[in-house]
């Protein structure tokens, strides 16, 4: 991960200075780029909230090999994880590699650790193309996320994603108020719950709803027909000043959780922070700029390298808090000062 790591580093400059910690704090402000919009301070909210939560650390039991299995949305994974949804290469990670090498890695990367890829769209066409030919070769193995675009434009790309052989369809609603697409004159906007559920009734696969930050808006998306949804501030790149996942998701899986699958991302960056995430409510989690850099820096062989790390770290702290597999995970994995 080194060498990916500073290859990164190398092409990615002037857009990502690859730091050792990712907190958002040097990079506050750098949207188009890799950082958090204006202060920056959504995006250090995501790190802040999920290393406010520690561990109870339970070594008298005879767990060795946890098992890191699940299923999503009848999907199989080695581990609860996805790679979150990011495109635009040329002007969030500097250009130095194509949108299809870099969203090939990230497809291919992702089948290959036995995960899911998603893929994101945007403004030129080439970055929602390249996404769903990936797809599309890798025999439908990824997730093809959607802009809240106007009526026309979205049922177009949702058509074509269908057809790119994707069982599973998302929207990332929170795009709705992305800078650079605004620069570009391509409006996209917020949804109602009527015009949510006539997208959904559309759609032959399942479908995910990310940019939920609140149990109403998760109850309006379930009320629309979302068969799961992201809790998800788009990595602080969308508003300001808003809360860091972690804080807002225990509230949300306890309304939610069993009534549709909860998948949160923002701020996760080793293993520890996969389970926990898991441990506050989630069934599966996403995971952006990390796996950004790895394709950056290693493209598939990167991604692999990355997941197979992210899954030992994961094994590690699973058998360091007694916790046997991922369906035995609970809230009790993480301490509670109850003089707090």
């Amino acid at each position: 991960m080194k060498e990916i790591r500073k290859t990164a580093r190398d092409l990615m400059t002037g857009f990502c200075r690859v730091c050792p910690v990712c907190n958002g704090k040097a990079c506050a402000g750098e949207v188009p780029g890799m950082g958090g919009l204006g202060t920056g301070s959504a995006f250090m909210a995501n790190v802040q909230a999920l290393a406010k939560h520690t561990f109870n650390m339970r070594l008298v039991h005879d767990i060795t090999e946890p098992d890191t299995s699940t299923t999503l949305l009848g999907l199989k994974l080695s581990m609860p994880v996805l790679a979150a949804p990011i495109g635009g290469i040329s002007f969030n990670m500097g250009g130095k590699r194509t949108e299809e090498e870099y969203i090939t890695a990230i497809i291919d990367g992702c089948k290959q650790a036995g995960i899911i890829g998603c893929t994101g769209d945007g403004v030129p066409p080439f970055i929602h193309e390249a996404a769903f030919a990936a797809i599309s070769a890798a025999g439908g193995h990824g997730i093809p996320f959607i802009k809240p675009w106007e009526d026309a434009e979205l049922y177009e790309k949702l058509l074509k994603a269908e057809n790119c052989g994707a069982p599973i369809l998302g929207m990332d609603i929170d795009a709705a108020g992305l800078i650079t697409l605004r620069k570009m004159g391509r409006p996209v906007s917020p949804k109602s719950v009527d015009a949510l559920r006539e997208i959904i009734s559309k759609i032959g696969a399942k479908f995910i709803v990310k940019g939920i930050m609140t149990p109403e808006d998760a109850t309006l998306a379930l009320e629309a027909g979302a068969d799961a949804i992201v809790v998800s501030n788009h990595g602080g790149r969308v508003l300001d000043h808003t809360p860091g996942t972690a804080e807002v998701l225990p509230n949300i899986a306890a309304e939610m959780k069993g009534k549709l699958g909860i998948i949160v991302d923002g701020g996760v960056r080793t293993g520890a922070d996969v389970l926990k995430m898991l441990a506050l409510g989630a069934d599966a989690v996403m995971i952006g700029r990390p796996f950004s850099i790895a394709a950056m820096g290693g493209l598939t062989e990167g991604v692999t390298t990355f997941s197979a790390s992210l899954r030992t770290e994961l094994m590690q702290a699973m058998v360091m808090t007694g916790t046997e597999s991922i369906a035995k995970i609970s809230p009790s994995i993480l301490y509670h000062d109850c003089n707090a």
